[in-house]
């Protein structure tokens, strides 16, 4: 079966923009949600979608880090040349890491870094996360268990790099996150299994910006967007967007 592959959305409605980034083996369609419901309150949402995501898994390995904050830059300078003059960023693990670093980067009126690591897993601990990822993929496929185990065994035999280049972009955020001035909104699930948690604290306690606040969801996993209290998560992006100091 052919999976359709995700692509990246855009919502256009008012004249404050809101730029979505998915996380590691995730796809556009992890942030949808939410971007759908603020486009309802009057924002202009757009999510890019980065190579090697939401397609074989066999594509991702030859992908990393530079490619993917390629696709966020390009998204960034996607909605500039719309016209849109201002913009916040909200992103979801992987995406939050890069939405930290758009904040010290380039001009950005507000930040929300949903789950987003600061600590370094063993590549041991991710590469397990992209063969569960890999194996998703092919049963989603309807392919057969013999034919799974197969490519799962092909697979495990081509090298994977991007892991190491993923590990070094986090500690190359980590040690600049206190050049980060723009109001930020650190959001983190307490049951999330993928991150350590206390990656919530160094951020909210390490960024400079004088407006900053944190909050924990205690019914909540790794994937916020799609959990218990994805409710309430729009509402609270929503009223941390309205506090902004939007020119319009």
């Amino acid at each position: 079966m052919k999976i359709s592959q995700p692509k990246p959305f855009l919502f256009e409605r008012g004249k404050r923009a809101v730029l979505f980034l998915h996380g590691f083996t995730g796809n556009s369609a992890d942030c949808r949600m939410m971007a759908r419901f603020l486009e309802k309150k009057g924002y202009t949402c757009y999510g890019p979608q980065y190579k090697g995501h939401g397609v074989p898994p066999e594509e991702l390995v030859h992908t990393g880090p530079d490619d993917w904050w390629q696709d966020v830059m390009e998204g960034y300078h996607f909605l500039k040349n719309k016209g849109y003059k201002e913009m916040a960023v909200v992103g979801l693990s992987l995406g939050g890491v890069f939405s930290l670093k758009l904040g010290y980067t380039e001009h950005i009126k507000g930040i929300v870094p949903m789950c987003a690591p600061m600590f370094l897993k063993s590549e041991e601990v991710m590469y397990k996360g992209v063969l569960e990822y890999a194996r998703e993929y092919k049963e989603r496929e309807g392919k057969s268990a013999q034919q799974i185990e197969e490519e799962m065994e092909q697979f495990q035999k081509t090298p994977m790099k991007t892991l190491k280049a993923l590990q070094e972009l986090i500690a190359e955020v980590r040690k600049n996150i206190d050049m980060i001035y723009a109001p930020t909104f650190v959001v983190q699930a307490r049951h999330d299994k993928m991150i350590n948690t206390e990656s919530a604290n160094i951020i909210y306690n390490e960024i400079e910006s004088p407006e900053k606040e944190i909050k924990w969801y205690e019914e909540s996993g790794h994937v916020i967007t799609f959990d218990k209290e994805k409710d309430q998560l729009h509402e609270d992006v929503f009223r941390f967007l309205e506090s902004l100091d939007w020119e319009e």
